[in-house]
């Protein structure tokens, strides 16, 4: 997190179901919750599974409506994935 209260998530290699778990626990971090954005950077990330991308919407959808959320750098294979999980309605796709 920084001084402004953004945190900035790195994303990187491939997020396939076998990493759902792991995404969820890092997402759920309480000092997450206490920040007015979260960057979601994706410009390391080769692919990512329809899992991954609801696990990222379950932990959109459990913070404060205040908090805004930005996807930066996804691949249009990536950026598909996350428009079928519907996380348009709750982040900003860059």
């Amino acid at each position: 997190m920084d001084a402004d209260g953004c945190a900035i998530l790195r994303f990187a290699g491939e997020l396939g179901a076998d990493r759902v778990l792991d995404v969820e626990q890092q997402l759920l971090d309480v000092r997450l919750s206490q920040v007015r954005e979260w960057v979601l950077d994706m410009s390391d990330l080769a692919s990512m599974d329809l899992a991954c991308a609801y696990a990222l919407l379950r932990a959109a959808t459990r913070i404060p409506a205040t908090t805004t959320v930005r996807v930066r750098g996804a691949r249009r294979t990536i950026q598909r994935t996350l428009q079928r999980a519907s996380i348009d309605a709750l982040a900003t796709i860059e």
